[in-house]
């Protein structure tokens, strides 16, 4: 009786010992559990998106970001924008005006992510971290046509010595010169911690110094704008921008290559580099010149028709101030000799339409010409958004809006997308090619010339805009 009563007593102590070793096994794993799915979603990403807003330290610069006439622009803004709703999250900029401006708070661990148009080099990759490479560029100097006639201007790297250099502190640029040093013998360049490039190149427009060095899209951009300014020599390889990163844990930087490779697939990328970038290879020092003069001679005198007729019929009025330019120059008595008059040169058909009794009417005609353009942009498909939808409305208003339509059946049939108008442009000149215009429903079409009328208007708003602000 003892020896069985000893048994179930000893039975009971290891199941009450087995028991209790399993609860405590058992609240462990639950722990580990519990730390490891904290782990996966406490990550950068998910900090990121749980205080609903990406911190940015941004460059204020024409290729980065700018305050538009209507709203935020920029080249680098627009992807950023586009990334930011792609995770839900709002933006909050704190805007610098220098590379060394943005670097120093990067280096303070400000933000979330630096967006400043910054060249990765081996130098900047061993102290950031750096996202996805998003475009290419290469480092050009930059110089006064002034130098043509003083016969200065530099064809090779000895004619540097005696020039006027300065570029902006703890830039590519002053690595690429500081470099030069070893080549060129006496060779001296200044720098400075208080201009940005763009206003380097507006001191070079201005003549208050010979040169200074530039990345291709930035000096391509701002030649609008400073018709004075001339490329003289290739400085670098090709070298690619990107985005700086906070260090972390790598979710962030995985989310940017998800949405980039969706961005670039989607078409998206090309219609913003198109927007930004494609008509810039059209510009005409004269022209240029020209445009910017009669911004200031001319334009004054019909600014507000312009702004008026745009506010009623949601047009921005740079793009219709600088439609207006296209067609007559802003010449109300303008008269070609097809029979379109007037400072929007409205034909009788579309002057009727419209109710305009007299074309050389500068009212009439500029509320003429703004009804009529949006009345074409209303008649495209909902899928045209922003920008395009302004360029297939000039493109329509140019070449009507019948080819406009053949464009985008063929765009079908060759895979490009119809709603998009870095694809349509290269569209349309197929169609006067005959193996395509023989199917098309309204034939044969100069599809060269809607192109060439449409990035000339974008160029001529683009620096109107800049000059307005």
């Amino acid at each position: 009786m003892k020896r069985y009563q000893i048994i179930l007593i000893v039975g009971l102590i290891f199941f009450s010992l087995g028991y209790s070793i399993c609860t405590l096994s058992s609240s462990i794993t639950y722990k580990k559990d519990t730390q490891s799915e904290n782990l996966l979603t406490d990550t950068t990403l998910s900090n990121i998106k749980s205080k609903k807003q990406l911190d940015v330290i941004i460059l204020n610069s024409p290729t980065v970001y700018y305050m538009g006439v209507h709203r935020e622009r920029g080249f680098e803004y627009e992807l950023l924008l586009d990334y930011a709703q792609s995770i839900d999250v709002d933006l909050n900029l704190t805007v610098v005006h220098t590379i060394d401006e943005a670097l120093s708070l990067t280096k303070d661990g400000i933000g979330d992510i630096t967006v400043a148009s910054i060249t990765v080099t081996p130098q900047r990759e061993k102290i950031f971290n750096f996202g996805p490479q998003y475009f290419s560029i290469q480092e050009q100097l930059i110089c006064n046509n002034e130098l043509y006639r003083e016969k200065k201007f530099p064809k090779n790297l000895d004619d540097l010595n005696g020039l006027k250099i300065i570029v902006g502190k703890n830039t590519d640029y002053e690595e690429t010169l500081t470099s030069l040093q070893d080549e060129i013998e006496l060779f001296k360049f200044d720098i400075t911690d208080q201009l940005s490039t763009e206003e380097l190149l507006a001191e070079v427009a201005k003549n208050n110094i010979n040169c200074t060095v530039a990345d291709t899209n930035i000096f391509m951009i701002n030649q609008r704008y400073y018709p004075e300014l001339s490329s003289s020599l290739i400085l670098s390889d090709r070298k690619n921008l990107a985005w700086i990163l906070r260090e972390g844990d790598g979710s962030f930087k995985n989310s940017l290559y998800r949405w980039l490779n969706s961005y670039d697939r989607s078409g998206k990328m090309a219609e913003v580099k198109d927007f930004y970038f494609s008509y810039i290879g059209i510009f005409d020092y004269f022209d240029t010149t020209t445009f910017i003069k009669r911004i200031k001679n001319r334009l004054p005198r019909y600014k507000k028709l312009f702004k008026s007729a745009a506010k009623e019929y949601d047009i921005p009025w740079v793009l219709l101030a600088a439609q207006s330019y296209q067609e007559s120059h802003w010449n109300p008595k303008a008269k070609s000799h097809t029979g379109v008059r007037g400072i929007m040169m409205l034909t009788k058909v579309t002057a009727k339409q419209m109710g305009v009794k007299n074309r050389l009417d500068v009212k009439e005609s500029i509320y003429g010409g703004a009804k009529y353009l949006k009345s074409l942009s209303q008649r495209f498909n909902i899928k045209i958004e922003d920008e395009s939808r302004w360029a297939f409305t000039l493109a329509a208003y140019n070449v009507g809006m019948g080819h406009i339509h053949d464009a985008q059946t063929l765009a079908r049939k060759l895979n490009k997308n119809p709603y998009l108008w870095s694809d349509i442009k290269e569209i349309l000149p197929l169609l006067s090619q005959k193996k395509y215009y023989e199917h098309a429903k309204h034939g044969y079409a100069r599809g060269d010339e809607p192109v060439r009328y449409v990035d000339s208007i974008l160029e001529y708003a683009t620096v109107l805009e800049k000059h307005e602000l």
